[in-house]
């Protein structure tokens, strides 16, 4: 990485559009680790959720145990069965409206700020490619004022145009490649929520249930 010195210096040069990618960075890492501190906590231990529905629906129907033991595994999609288990009396198709609308909830909570992460992974190269005419601008009006007289003005502008250019990209890459991720994990999720309530739905049916 650059010393902070040159850091700074290249900053500089960058002009405003620079500074605004850097802002841009900054903001989204702290959202991208965010998500990840969530995302993680979020997780649900599918196996032992299953066991625990399976365990306590499979054979006798116990709503009251699995409530209980559910609870215990924790996430967003236990929170999605637990939503059905505390409308077990109810019909089948009640239950599963109940769990989806608890399942929007959760992924609107899942999601939020990835719109920030997409937006600037668009946005950046956009700011990038603005630097890069300003810079262009620059050194064309420092050239139309001094002709060849004066090359630092004209280099500073092509300087700022180059600079910006790989600013923006080098912002959009990663978090493009961060928002993918953390839009897959919650894709997963969401077909993880999907699942145990078919699951729930299923062991309801069972004769012995």
């Amino acid at each position: 990485m650059f010393p902070q010195g040159d850091l700074l210096v290249m900053m500089q040069e960058g002009g405003w559009v620079l500074w605004a990618l850097g802002a841009f960075s900054v903001v989204c890492l702290a959202v991208a680790l965010e998500r990840v501190w969530v995302l993680r906590r979020e997780r649900t231990p599918m196996a032992r959720l299953v066991q625990a529905l399976r365990g306590t629906l499979g054979s006798v129907s116990r709503p009251a145990v699995a409530l209980t033991a559910v609870e215990r595994v924790g996430g967003a999609s236990a929170r999605v069965v637990l939503a059905g288990l505390e409308r077990y009396s109810l019909t089948s198709e009640e239950i599963e409206a109940v769990m989806e609308r608890r399942a929007r909830k959760e992924l609107r909570r899942l999601t939020r700020g990835l719109g920030l992460l997409s937006s600037t992974a668009v946005t950046a190269p956009l700011l990038g490619f603005l630097g890069t005419v300003t810079g262009m601008i620059a050194s064309f009006g420092a050239l139309g004022d001094y002709g060849t007289s004066n090359p630092s003005l004209v280099a500073q502008g092509i300087e700022e145009a180059l600079l910006t250019t790989a600013a923006g990209l080098a912002v959009a890459v990663p978090v493009h490649l961060v928002h993918g991720l953390l839009a897959s994990r919650v894709d997963r999720m969401a077909h993880e929520m999907e699942d145990l309530g078919h699951l729930l739905l299923d062991l309801r049916r069972m004769p012995n249930s």
